[in-house]
Parts: structure tokens; C-alpha cells; sequence
């Protein structure tokens, strides 16, 4: 009952729509499936494997929620509305974590073993974030909503993008000054468009002087130039041209 009563508790805590303890009861599904995963993982560790699917299987019917049996899930997760949910087979929670819908801990491949992320205590996921592979979360950071994460994330930190990256480490902002640091598989583009960029400016900055320097050896502005040299050409046809020719 210590249990149940920790969940609860930690729903009311970081849910402010929790308005009553039968409400928390009878309209969280995210409690419900942690409650339940509690039960198919009893009994995947005793040996009644079939059961414990089952068992897991009603459960994503009944909550949408799905969590394999043989997850381990620590003490006070807050499963947030929860709808698409999908905790894999090797994944490992530690206590006082936050999913919210959509969120995946998946595998990336079919090799056996630990495939599946490690999250440690206090992380926050956001929705439809995907946390891939054999990678570990580490304690209090924050994974954005819609984030793809492919790699290790430091204590403390939050990681947004896709794929992920940090943007906050310590409380500190981290600004990213190297495309190749996106590790985006159009890094490589985005490399070569700043490149030629650059060279544009480059390019500019030199017309630039090269104006401004003629500008200095002609006091006079360029439309003045302009009318000069029409001026003088007028002058030219001035002997040739007769009053009234061509009527």
C-alpha cells in the first residue's frame, strides 16, 4: 500500500488538473498501467511469461499504454494522459521519472541483450520524444517534446532536435557554433552553404572597398557622373543634328 500511496501522491504533485484522490483512482491510465506492470513483472520473473504478456497486452488495450514485462520501472513514475506510450523489454527507469503521450523507449536493431534506454532518476520526457538503443539519461535532464535521441545525455542537461542535441547543460545555455556538433545527416550541406556564404561576404566586402575607393577619387556621386557623361555625349551630336530634322 506504501506503493499506491507513492503514486499517488506523486501524481497529484506534477499533475495540477488532479483535483481529488477518486479522480486520480479512476482517470489515469498511466497509473493503471504502472500498477498492472507491477503485476506482469512479478510474474515474468517467476516464470509465467505467457501470463505476464497477457497480462501487458490487456493493459495496452485497456490504457494504451504498453510496457513490456520485463522493464524495470522504479519507484513514483508519472505517466502523463499516456496514449502511445511504448516502454520496451530492456529498458530501465529509475525513480520519480515523467512520460508524457507518445513517448518511445525502443530498441534499434534485433541484437539480443541490453537494447533498450537506461533513464535515470528524475528525467522528464516530453511527448512523441523517441529515446533509441543501448543509451543512458542521465539524472534531472529533460528530453523536448518530438526529440529523437540517438546518444548519452549528461546529468542535468536538456536536449531537443532531430536528432537531439543539448541546449542547456547546468543551467548553462549551450550555443552551437559547429554544424558538424547537430551531427544532422545534412550537416554536410549546411557545412558547404555557410562555406560559400562566407565567400559571398568575402566577395562583397572587397566591391565594397573596391566603390568606396572610386567614390573617394570622384567628389562627385555617381549619378552626378551619370548626367556629365550624357551632358557631353549631347554635345558631340550637337553639330549633326538640325532644328526640325526628321518631321
Amino acid at each position: 500500500m506504501g506503493r499506491i500511496a507513492e503514486d499517488i501522491r506523486a501524481v497529484r504533485e506534477r499533475d495540477p488538473a488532479a483535483r481529488s484522490l477518486l479522480e486520480v483512482l479512476l482517470c489515469y491510465p498511466g497509473l493503471h498501467a504502472v500498477w498492472s506492470h507491477r503485476v506482469a513483472h512479478s510474474l515474468w520473473h517467476s516464470g509465467f511469461r505467457l501470463p505476464a504478456r497477457l497480462l501487458a497486452q490487456f493493459t495496452r488495450f485497456w490504457t494504451g499504454i504498453e510496457i513490456h514485462p520485463a522493464a524495470t520501472i522504479g519507484k513514483r513514475l508519472f505517466i502523463d494522459h499516456g496514449m502511445g506510450v511504448v516502454i520496451g523489454e530492456t529498458a530501465i527507469l529509475g525513480n520519480d521519472i515523467t512520460l508524457y503521450q507518445g513517448v518511445t523507449l525502443g530498441g534499434t536493431g534485433k541484437d539480443r541483450g541490453k537494447r533498450h534506454p537506461t533513464l535515470c532518476d528524475g528525467v522528464f520526457v516530453g511527448n512523441n520524444a523517441n529515446i533509441l538503443g543501448d543509451i543512458t539519461i542521465g539524472e534531472n535532464s529533460r528530453v523536448g517534446a518530438g526529440s529523437v535521441v540517438l546518444q548519452d545525455v549528461p546529468p542535468n542537461s536538456t536536449v531537443v532536435g532531430v536528432p537531439a542535441h543539448i541546449i542547456y547543460r547546468e543551467g548553462k545555455r549551450i550555443l552551437i557554433t559547429n554544424p558538424r556538433e547537430v551531427k544532422d545527416p545534412l550537416s554536410d550541406a549546411v557545412i558547404a552553404l555557410s562555406q560559400r556564404v562566407e565567400e559571398l561576404e568575402q566577395r562583397l566586402r572587397e566591391l565594397c572597398g573596391e566603390k568606396a575607393h572610386a567614390t573617394q577619387q570622384h567628389p562627385l556621386s555617381a549619378e552626378e557622373l551619370e548626367r556629365i557623361r550624357y551632358r557631353e555625349e549631347l554635345y558631340k551630336l550637337r553639330d549633326y543634328v538640325q532644328m526640325g530634322e526628321g518631321i
